[in-house]
C-alpha cells in the first residue's frame, strides 16, 4: 500500500466508509513510557527538538497539546533542501522523513519528557519504515537530536526502553544526525486543529491525543498550540 496523503485527501469519502473495518497494521496500545534514568540537563531558554514518527498530522496534534510547548511545525528532515517539498518527499526516494519541529521551554517540560510522549503515545516505535496505514521510508520512526545533550539523552533512553521490553516487538527507532529541518506546506500546518472532522484525523489521530490526556495528564493542556 503506497500512502500518499494526496490520495487520502482525494479519497476522504472512501476512507470514511472503510474506517470501521480498517485496523492498524502493527500498532500497539499506548504505553506509559517510564521516566528517563538519565534526564536532560538543559540551559534556560527555549529549545527545539525534531521527531519523525509517521504522518506529521498526528505527531503535530499530540505535541501541540503539551504544557511547555510553544510551537510545533510539520515538515521534513533527513534529505536535501532541494527535495524538501511534499510531492517529492512522498516518492520515498529523498531521504527525508515527515517530521515535526517542537519548540519548548525545558523549565516546564524537558527533552527526556518529550521522549516519553514520543514513545508512549505519539508513535509506535516497533514499526519499520511505516506507521499504521502509511508505508515508506518517509514515515520512519526517528529521533533527530540537536546538539550533544539531546544526543546523549536520546541514546540513553532508547537503550533503557530496549532493556525493558515494553513492546511485543523490538524497537526500531533510529537516532539520526541533524541535517536541518524544512517546514512543510502551509495547508498541512495545524491540520488537526483546522480539520477536526477529516476522516484520517478521526481514524488515527483523535485516539493519540486522547491517549496523551490519559497517559500523561501532568503535561496535558487542552489548547492546541498553533505553529
Amino acid at each position: 500500500m503506497k500512502a500518499r496523503r494526496s490520495l487520502r485527501l482525494l479519497g476522504a469519502a472512501l476512507t470514511t466508509a472503510l474506517a470501521a473495518c480498517l485496523q492498524p497494521a502493527h500498532a500497539d496500545a499506548p504505553v506509559k513510557a517510564p521516566a528517563a534514568i538519565i534526564p536532560a540537563h538543559e540551559a534556560p531558554g527555549t529549545k527545539t527538538a525534531v521527531f519523525a514518527g509517521g504522518c506529521y498530522w498526528g505527531m503535530e496534534a499530540v505535541f501541540s497539546h503539551l504544557t511547555g510547548v510553544t510551537s510545533v511545525v510539520s515538515g521534513f528532515e533527513g534529505g536535501r533542501a532541494a527535495d524538501a517539498d511534499y510531492e517529492t518527499v512522498s516518492t520515498g526516494t529523498t531521504g527525508h522523513a515527515e517530521s515535526i519541529r517542537v519548540t519548548y521551554d525545558p523549565a516546564r517540560i524537558r527533552y527526556d519528557q518529550l521522549l516519553q510522549v514520543f514513545f508512549g503515545v505519539a508513535s509506535d516505535p516497533t514499526q519499520l519504515d511505516r506507521q499504521e496505514p502509511d508505508v515508506g521510508p518517509q514515515y520512519r520512526n526517528a529521533l533527530v537530536p540537536i546538539g550533544p545533550e539531546q544526543a546523549r539523552v536520546a541514546r540513553a533512553y532508547v537503550a533503557q526502553l530496549k532493556a525493558l521490553k515494553l513492546w511485543k516487538r523490538p524497537i526500531v527507532t533510529r537516532i539520526e544526525p541533524w541535517r536541518g529541518f524544512y517546514p512543510g506546506p502551509e495547508e498541512h500546518q495545524d491540520f488537526a486543529l483546522r480539520n477536526p472532522r477529516h476522516p484520517y484525523i478521526l481514524r488515527w489521530d483523535v485516539a493519540r491525543v486522547d491517549a496523551l490526556h490519559r497517559t500523561f495528564p501532568q503535561w496535558w493542556k487542552p489548547d492546541f498550540t498553533q505553529h
